[in-house]
């Protein structure tokens, strides 16, 4: 084995120019591999990034069954005594301490939602209401750090609205518009801050408020609709879902659930991508199997030398299949090598706002896959051309 290694080293040592492009040729696509691979792992991340970074990741709501009740006798939702009334968690503080017990959790907030008119002298509008405890107004998005206008407060009876919707009714800071829910409660507020978020459903119809200001609003003086959740790692979605809607009898929905279109997108993505990859492992095998083909029609008068001397048809076959390994090996890590410097360098090429160019993920290229199936891929397209060496007949061989 040794020296069919040894052999194998001389061929590819003896035409150091062709040995050369073959291995650049292998390390090119290794690149493009990796480049790919780097390209989609990074939009994914970075389209999971911008859905995750600003909703939160579960929302526990009341199921619409009859709650069982706990152990203790404790129901943590109720059925409305009349179709107009709304369901409601009850006893939120109960399910806020059961969800504080998981270390993955980050923030919960109890928050309630719900549709209102907002009125405006002549000017009218539906919006969309969410009610917060004050000190957890970031504690899933980043409202404060998105406020233009005014302050982000939601004390008393104060809100904010989005840009857009202030544009659309001509609002300004201070002004007070009246809110008037379909359960007949109605009340004043002033505009104390306008945020924007850069996310159209939030910026045209939503107004933020205090949880105690919601609570007349749609008639709900204890309870609430909803408990929001957010997570260290937004993959964990939907396993801590199930977990805690099993814990809580609470109807547990994770993000995933509601963008469905984006996981779609995510999946034809990849399916993309393994295709461009696998494109480029058959230039590779095509490569490299043409080089081994050409090699052994050169050394025939050789390789017969060497069958007439009783070398075995294994033998040959190993030289050929080592030389194909050796190339995939060096070129593969070549490309390797070059590929991570290539995306590396994309990543840090940012534009005014400090964003990349290319949501490249230098350390997600698959660089442990491209080198073992390049290798892989190099070794099998050396079958066929170890094969026709290793049948050459001696006698012709040495005629020619």
């Amino acid at each position: 084995m040794r020296f069919a290694l040894k052999v194998a080293l001389r061929y590819l040592g003896s035409n150091p120019l062709q040995s050369g492009l073959l291995l650049l040729g292998v390390a090119l696509a290794v690149v493009a591999f990796v480049f790919i691979t780097a390209l989609i792992q990074g939009l994914a991340l970075f389209l999971i990034a911008q859905t995750t970074g600003q909703i939160s990741h579960i929302n526990l709501e009341p199921p619409t069954r009859v709650a069982r009740i706990l152990v203790d006798g404790t129901t943590l939702t109720e059925r409305p005594v009349s179709s107009g009334q709304r369901l409601q968690i009850r006893h939120w503080q109960r399910a806020l301490a059961i969800i504080a017990r998981e270390p993955d959790v980050i923030a919960a907030r109890p928050i309630i939602t719900g549709n209102v008119f907002l009125l405006r002298g002549e000017a009218a509008a539906t919006v969309s209401v969410q009610g917060l405890r004050p000190d957890e107004l970031d504690a899933i998005s980043s409202i404060s750090s998105k406020i233009i206008a005014g302050r982000p407060r939601i004390g008393g009876g104060e809100i904010l609205i989005g840009a857009r919707l202030a544009e659309d009714l001509g609002l300004r800071l201070g002004r007070p518009v009246t809110l008037r829910s379909d359960r007949g409660g109605q009340r004043l507020f002033s505009i104390a801050g306008i945020y924007e978020t850069g996310i159209g459903s939030l910026d045209e119809r939503v107004a933020i408020m205090s949880l105690e200001s919601a609570r007349p609003l749609f008639d709900l003086p204890t309870g609430v609709t909803a408990i929001e959740i957010k997570l260290s790692d937004p993959n964990l979605a939907v396993d801590l879902a199930t977990q805690l809607g099993q814990q809580t009898n609470l109807k547990a929905t994770p993000w995933q659930e509601k963008n469905r279109s984006l996981q779609s997108a995510l999946t034809a993505q990849g399916r993309t991508g393994m295709l461009i990859q696998s494109f480029a492992l058959i230039s590779i095998i095509i490569g490299v199997s043409s080089a081994l083909l050409l090699s052994s029609y050169r050394r025939r008068a050789e390789i017969g030398i060497m069958r007439s001397f009783g070398v075995s048809r294994g033998f040959v076959m190993v030289i050929f299949v080592a030389q194909g390994v050796m190339i995939g090996a060096i070129g593969a890590g070549l490309g390797c090598g070059l590929g991570f410097f290539f995306v590396s360098q994309l990543a840090s090429i940012k534009d005014a706002t400090g964003a990349q160019i290319l949501p490249v993920a230098p350390f997600e290229g698959g660089y442990a896959a491209a080198f073992i199936l390049t290798t892989l891929g190099a070794a099998l397209a050396s079958i066929l051309p170890a094969r026709a060496a290793a049948s050459i007949d001696p006698l012709e061989a040495i005629q020619q």
